[in-house]
This record gives C-alpha cells, sequence and structure tokens, in this order.
C-alpha cells in the first residue's frame, strides 16, 4: 500500500509518501480499503507533537476516513468484505488502506459519496454534540461561532439553523462571511487577524449591535487566543460558552465574568464523549444521518487533493485558508 507518513517531526513539508506493506487487521479490528480522508486541524498538530495523542513514527496523519470493507479481524461481526464505511482512526488515514477499531466503524448511506463520508463525523459529530449536548441550544436563541467558515464552524451553522437559532458568524475575511451566508448564517462579522484591546472592545460591540443589549445566548468559539473575551463580556445571562478549540492560542479569561453573567463555561471534547457515552453518540449519528437524508446538512469540500500532495492539504489548513473541508482522495 501507499502512505504519506510522518517520519520526523516537522510540518507538511516533511511528510514522506512511502511504498510499504498492506497491514492485517488484529482481532476487534477492520482493514478499510480507502477512497478518501477528511482533514482536520489536529492532523497539523499531531506531525509537529503538538496534539495530546502522539502516536509512534512512523505514522500517517489522517483520523477520519471513507472506503471499502476489506478484511475483518478476529471476533468481528455485523460487517461484511465490501461495505461502505466512515470510521474515525486518530491516525493512519493518508493510505490507500486503514486499520480501524470495528468499535469506531460505521456503516454509510448508500447515496452518501466517499468525499462527503470523510468529512462528515468529524465537524458533524462535534458541533452536534457542543450544541445539543453541552449548550442544550434552544430555538429563538442566538448563535455566535467564532471561526464560522472552518469545517467545526461551518457545520454549527448548519445545525444551528436546523434547531431554529439566530445565527452569527464570525470570520477573519469578507469571502469568508460570504460563505457562511450562504450556508445560512443569519448575520456575519468579520473580525481583525490580531485584536488589541481596543479591537477586543470594538468586537464585542459588533456583537452586541447584533443581539442587543441583553447578549448572545451561546458562543461556539472555535478559535481561542484573544477572541474569547470579547465573545464572554457579550453573552447574555445565563449564556453558554463553548470550549471548542484555540488556533489562535490557549485564552486567559477573567472569570469574574462568568460570575457577573452568570453563564456557563463549558469544554467540547466530543471525542472522549463518544468512549464515555457510545449510545448517546450512536443516537447523535443517527441524528445527523437523517439530516442528511433530509438535505439540512451537507459537507461543503472546498479543495481535493491526491495523496501524493496531502501536505498541501494540511498547508491548507495550518493557514487558516480552508472554507468548510479539505479532504485527500485516493482513487
Amino acid at each position: 500500500m501507499k502512505a504519506m507518513l510522518s517520519t520526523v517531526v516537522g510540518g507538511p513539508e516533511t511528510l514522506e509518501l512511502t511504498e510499504t506493506e498492506t497491514p492485517v487487521p488484529g482481532p476487534g479490528q477492520i482493514l478499510i480499503r480507502t477512497h478518501a480522508t477528511g482533514v482536520n486541524f489536529p492532523d497539523t498538530l499531531m506531525i509537529r507533537d503538538l496534539y495530546q495523542f502522539k502516536p509512534p513514527r512512523p505514522f500517517a496523519p489522517g483520523g477520519e476516513i471513507a472506503g471499502e470493507v476489506e478484511a475483518l479481524g478476529e471476533g468481528v461481526s455485523g460487517f461484511a468484505k465490501g461495505d461502505r464505511v466512515l470510521a474515525l482512526t486518530g491516525h493512519g488515514g493518508f493510505a490507500t488502506h486503514t486499520i480501524a477499531p470495528a468499535k469506531q466503524v460505521i456503516r454509510i448511506p448508500d447515496n452518501m459519496p466517499y468525499e462527503d463520508a470523510a468529512c462528515f463525523i468529524f465537524t458533524y459529530g462535534t458541533s452536534h454534540h457542543a450544541l445539543k449536548d453541552r449548550a442544550h441550544l434552544k430555538a429563538g436563541e442566538s448563535l455566535l461561532i467564532l471561526g464560522a467558515a472552518g469545517g467545526v464552524g461551518a457545520a454549527a451553522i448548519e445545525l444551528g439553523k436546523a434547531a431554529g437559532a439566530k445565527v452569527i458568524a464570525a470570520v477573519s475575511s469578507q469571502d469568508k462571511a460570504d460563505f457562511c451566508k450562504e450556508l445560512g448564517a443569519d448575520e456575519t462579522i468579520v473580525y481583525a487577524r490580531e485584536l488589541d484591546k481596543d479591537g477586543q472592545k470594538e468586537f464585542s460591540n459588533q456583537i452586541k449591535e447584533i443581539v442587543g443589549k441583553d447578549g448572545v445566548n451561546v458562543v461556539y468559539d472555535a478559535v481561542g487566543g484573544n477572541y474569547a473575551e470579547p465573545a464572554v463580556r457579550a453573552l447574555a445571562w445565563e449564556g453558554r460558552f463553548l470550549v471548542v478549540g484555540f488556533p489562535a492560542g490557549i485564552p486567559k479569561l477573567p472569570l469574574n465574568l462568568a460570575l457577573l453573567k452568570g453563564c456557563q463555561i463549558v469544554g467540547v471534547f466530543w471525542g472522549d464523549s463518544t468512549r464515555r457515552d457510545p449510545k448517546g453518540h450512536a443516537e447523535n449519528v443517527a441524528e445527523l444521518f437523517d439530516m442528511y437524508a433530509k438535505g439540512q446538512i451537507k459537507p461543503r469540500i472546498s479543495a481535493a487533493f491526491p495523496l501524493e500532495k496531502a501536505a498541501e492539504a494540511l498547508e491548507m489548513m495550518q493557514d487558516r485558508k480552508v472554507m468548510g473541508k479539505v479532504v485527500v482522495t485516493m482513487d
């Protein structure tokens, strides 16, 4: 098989296209012939040893794949060779074949293209868990999404609209704002790429101008850095601030704001939630497939790269140039 491997710590330029032996699935595992792999921000961190999970080298990045079952390991039931599936593997997806734990493999609908399937569960799973399970978002509430043009942000726009919320998309350029409008955002805010104190105050005022003096009910923060505090300052009484990611840096929040607003600062760790609550995860996946079938959600794939150009996909992601999703294809 072919794989794009991380052999040393570094950026996308360090990846090497390698011919290697096709793995054999062990007990409880499935070998999947990969057709497409979604690219996510953690992939850019993992190859630099900056992610919380550090697989031993050499390894292929890419933790979200779609393809067909090629072989079953001992003790695996409920799947057959040729089944169309997606899987969360953590890593290993930048390869023509991928081993996945059977418990992380999900059959996909017959009418779902592999590219959509490879860009589906990580972003929509994260955002559905965040808005439904952690924020308890209700129809008629306001939802502010920071980093709204990225993968999880774009998913949050669609899911927020499906829940009946007023969605405000905050992004770093007008092109991204236009993209969010196409996804269904009711309002957009273009913030500066670097926020000083004055910029933070202006950003908070922009939010309040849209939602009114009572503030925004839910903030979905997939950016972090200096963008978090002005969003918290714009929260409503008993608002919910969702901590989803921090590519702009880990923010430091004055906790007196939580007291003054009676608000909640809520962590969103979707990956661990799927392990701790598999029944709830299965229910959420079923709901997402139903929304996909109804046309309420669909991955917006802005770029596709063949395996040998996977480094370019990671460069787009690390430079925050991605709108929607990017996919690596093996066919």
